[in-house]
C-alpha cells in the first residue's frame, strides 16, 4: 500500500485536524465566527480555507503541480498577508500538515514500515511551504505598491486643492519647436 493511499483513507481527519490548526492561529472569536458560520458568503475567509487545504491535499497525492498548486494557496496566503501575518505566521499552517500526517499515520509508519514514504511527502509539503512564501511576498509587495500609490494620489489631489499643480502642454516628439539644438 502506498502512502498516498493511506493519506486518502485519512482524508476527512487530516482536514479537518488542519483547519481546525489554521484556526488557531486566528484570534478566539474570529476562530470561532469561521468555524461556526457555514455560509461562504458571510464567511469567505472559512470558506477560501477550507477550500484551499482541500485541493492542496488533493495535490500533495500527486505530483505537483506549482502552477495549479499556487491558485489553491494564494486566496489562503492573500488572506493571511492582509491580515498582516508575519511571513512565518502566513506560512506556517504548511507546516502543521507535517505534524498532523504524523500524528494520524503513526501506527502505520510503525508498523507497515512506510517511512521513506513519509519523507517524500514532507518533501512535498516543504515544497508547498516555499510556494506559499513566494505567493506571501507578492501579496506584500502588491499591498505595498497599493498604499505607495495611494500615497502619491493623496499628496496629487492636495496639490490641485492648492493650485500648485500646473498642465505642462504635450509637445510632440518629432516636433523640434522650443528645442534648441546644441551646434557643437
Amino acid at each position: 500500500m502506498k502512502i498516498e493511499d493511506f493519506l486518502s483513507n485519512k482524508k476527512n481527519v487530516i482536514l479537518k485536524r488542519w483547519f481546525n490548526r489554521i484556526l488557531e492561529t486566528y484570534p478566539d472569536e474570529t476562530a470561532r465566527f469561521i468555524k461556526k458560520e457555514k455560509d461562504p458568503f458571510a464567511n469567505p475567509v472559512g470558506a477560501t480555507i477550507w477550500k484551499g487545504i482541500e485541493e492542496v491535499f488533493k495535490e500533495l497525492l500527486t505530483e505537483i503541480d506549482p502552477p495549479k498548486v499556487s491558485s489553491f494557496l494564494d486566496g489562503i496566503i492573500r488572506v493571511r498577508a492582509i491580515q498582516n501575518f508575519t511571513p512565518s505566521q502566513a506560512v506556517m499552517f504548511i507546516f502543521f500538515l507535517k505534524e498532523i500526517i504524523r500524528e494520524e499515520l503513526d501506527n502505520d509508519i510503525r508498523n507497515k514500515g512506510i517511512s521513506k514514504e513519509i519523507v517524500k511527502i514532507e518533501s512535498k509539503i516543504d515544497k508547498l511551504a516555499l510556494i506559499s512564501f513566494d505567493i506571501y511576498v507578492q501579496c506584500r509587495e502588491k499591498i505595498y505598491q497599493l498604499k505607495t500609490d495611494e500615497v502619491k494620489n493623496r499628496y496629487f489631489r492636495l496639490l490641485q486643492k492648492a493650485n500648485l499643480i500646473y498642465e505642462v502642454a504635450e509637445q510632440d516628439p518629432d516636433s523640434k519647436k522650443g528645442v534648441i539644438d546644441n551646434p557643437t
